[in-house]
């Protein structure tokens, strides 16, 4: 009886840790549906009208996202524990948008002299109420949690200036390759990212000096600014001759103007 117990008591809580969908069809279905692909595929934007006509969708996309508790996110893998956390962050900045949508211009006109969007707590996640910052920041970027800076070409906060939202949600399975995907195509994006031969400029986003220590701590293969910008040289520059310029670090570094205004189709 004992053995039968346990037995059971296991298959229940292999059941749980499985429950979720993580092929997280319904949200990979509304980024199909409203997000499109601009700047040759290396930016996007976003239809929040039709977001804003699925909204009940989104919602019970993340309904099923707080039903998870700690103890199941912690029974995953680690790949499938950041792909959960990614699309968590850019499912609910959208429905935060979506809470004012079309009475907005920028995802900043949601904060205050006193609190920023980032920092409001709005949903619960792992059994607690929590903010984006508090997933970006406080379980994304923790030490030792994943140690992957390519996450900042991933967790999108609804501006033109930000790297593209994929038109796909993340998985476990193919968190590693979406994440570098990611990485080249912001680097191509030439409104964000590019290199000037005829004035020796390298012109990249204010992501890069906001958090240009993350790739200067080793993780992932990333041990600093300048290697990073050789690794992905083929996107940063046209020609063979520049993306050599590049490799070699034969640039002046220039970070550009944020654009916060809102990623919408209109």
């Amino acid at each position: 009886m004992r053995k039968l117990v346990l037995g059971l008591l296991l298959m229940l809580s292999a059941t749980a840790a499985t429950a979720f969908d993580h092929s997280h069809t319904a949200w990979d279905s509304l980024l199909r549906k409203h997000v499109v692909l601009t700047q040759g595929g290396n930016a996007s934007q976003v239809r929040y009208a039709g977001m804003l006509s699925d909204r009940k969708l989104l919602q019970a996309y993340l309904e099923s996202v707080s039903k998870v508790t700690e103890a199941d996110y912690r029974s995953w893998p680690k790949a499938r524990r950041l792909a959960f956390l990614v699309n968590a962050y850019n499912a609910w900045t959208i429905d935060l948008v979506l809470g004012r949508y079309p009475d907005l211009k920028s995802i900043k006109d949601l904060g205050s002299v006193f609190q920023s969007p980032w920092k409001r707590k709005f949903f619960i996640l792992l059994g607690q109420e929590r903010s984006l910052d508090d997933i970006e920041h406080g379980l994304i970027r923790a030490p030792g949690a994943f140690d992957d800076p390519r996450i900042h070409a991933a967790v999108v906060c609804a501006s033109v200036g930000c790297p593209m939202l994929r038109n796909e949600a993340f998985t476990g399975e193919r968190i590693d390759a979406q994440l570098d995907d990611g990485m080249r195509r912001f680097l191509a994006d030439r409104s964000r990212n590019r290199f000037e031969p005829a004035t020796g400029k390298l012109q990249v986003s204010k992501i890069f000096d906001w958090y240009g220590k993350d790739f200067a701590k080793g993780h992932a293969g990333f041990s600093t600014l300048s290697g990073t910008f050789a690794r992905y040289a083929a996107s940063l520059a046209d020609t063979p001759e520049a993306q050599a310029r590049v490799r070699s670090g034969d640039y002046k570094l220039e970070f550009l103007e944020y654009d916060w205004s809102l990623n919408d189709v209109r």
